[in-house]
């Protein structure tokens, strides 16, 4: 059998009609029983461990499908067992086998399983929620290792710059940047520079640090993102430059912030579902506002409003007419575009809060951006 053909019969998966006339052999027909067992006629019934016949299905035995995803991840790379558990979970219905640990187990940890864990997690017995926090403390380590360097450098270089005064005391003169700024004014017969600019930075004091709110909804559609939001709130609460606040809403508002140390935590104190008030959440970040014109308001969020829509709108403008840096992202993940609710997004957007869809790799420039006042970096379309 040629490679195209044996392809194809994998694809085709071996019905009469698949047209190839062809059976599979030692790994391939391993292979091909694993996506039976999801893909197949039959996928919402049976045991993935119980032979090649179509419509074998993953049944509700947690042992079976323990098997089965260890046969995965034999058979497939990484990122194509993890769209594969997801199929698992969200075509055969299987989130309720997540509630026990050696199912827990056997998964393959990513974003989208945390946010299924998550959206599970009042409904866990206790022993399988030390062994969910196990495999959401994977995935936030791995976000961490991933994401940490590059928000600390972009974001500080931005703090630095905007924290950069070009009247300074004379203690507080940067004499480096001082002369690199005025070596055109260099007079080679008195071997000097006449710095007609000096550059220099603020008194370090907590009340020149810039405040960063990150207000997250909590519907069911923000789970990847609330993922994200965590890890960079985390992120952004160990760097001594900035404070932040971490608010997570429903219809009802959660300040994490104390929890910030360790982005589990603000994850496990998260409720998924529910109904959204932004007008709540942001009344209450806006009455913790005290330097409005160093505060930058991150609003994560679909913008399907169910508290009052014209308040919240009045809010919004209120904040930015007071000096708040306001940001709205649709979401902030690695996903395609969000859906959300266009009548607000372009209600934000005319009163120069545009929203947008935001992927993790972005989103310290986006912060970058705000933190020093110029134009954000929008995704086209």
């Amino acid at each position: 059998m040629t490679d195209t053909l044996r392809r194809w019969r994998l694809v085709l998966g071996g019905d009469d009609a698949d047209g190839t006339g062809h059976d599979l052999a030692g790994r391939d027909a391993g292979m091909d029983r694993t996506l039976t067992a999801l893909y197949g006629a039959g996928g919402a019934g049976g045991s993935p461990a119980g032979g090649a016949a179509r419509g074998a299905g993953l049944g509700g035995s947690a042992p079976r499908v323990a098997r089965w995803l260890g046969d995965i991840r034999t058979y497939f790379p990484s990122s194509v067992v993890q769209l594969m558990q997801r199929d698992a979970i969200d075509r055969l219905g299987l989130s309720s086998l997540l509630l026990e640990p050696e199912m827990l187990q056997a998964v393959e940890p990513d974003v989208h399983l945390v946010g299924t864990l998550l959206s599970l997690s009042k409904a866990m017995p206790d022993e399988t929620r030390e062994t969910a926090r196990a495999v959401v403390r994977k995935v936030v380590e791995d976000l961490e290792r991933r994401l940490s360097t590059r928000t600390r450098t972009v974001l500080g270089g931005a703090l630095d710059r905007s924290a950069r005064v070009n009247r300074p005391r004379h203690r507080d003169i940067d004499w480096d940047r001082t002369i690199r700024a005025n070596l055109k004014h260099y007079l080679p017969e008195h071997g000097t520079v006449v710095p007609e600019r000096l550059v220099g930075y603020g008194r370090a004091s907590r009340s020149a640090k810039k405040e960063i709110v990150l207000a997250i909804d909590q519907s069911g559609s923000m789970a990847a993102s609330i993922v994200y939001a965590s890890v960079f709130g985390a992120v952004l609460a160990s760097m001594r430059s900035v404070t932040t606040r971490l608010v997570a809403f429903d219809t009802a508002v959660v300040d994490l912030t104390d929890q910030l140390s360790d982005p589990v935590d603000v994850l496990f104190g998260t409720q998924l579902g529910g109904g959204t008030d932004i007008n709540r959440a942001l009344a209450y970040c806006q009455e913790r506002i005290t330097r409005p014109a160093d505060t930058v308001v991150v609003l994560i969020s679909d913008l399907y409003e169910g508290g009052i829509r014209d308040e919240m709108l009045r809010r919004v403008a209120a904040m930015k007419a007071s000096g708040v840096e306001f940001v709205t992202l649709l979401a902030l993940s690695d996903e395609g575009a969000p859906a959300y609710d266009r009548d607000n997004a372009t209600a934000l957007a005319t009163l120069g809060a545009p929203a947008f869809a935001c992927t993790p790799d972005l989103f310290p420039e986006v912060m970058a951006a705000a933190v020093e006042r110029r134009p954000l970096p929008v995704p086209e379309g």
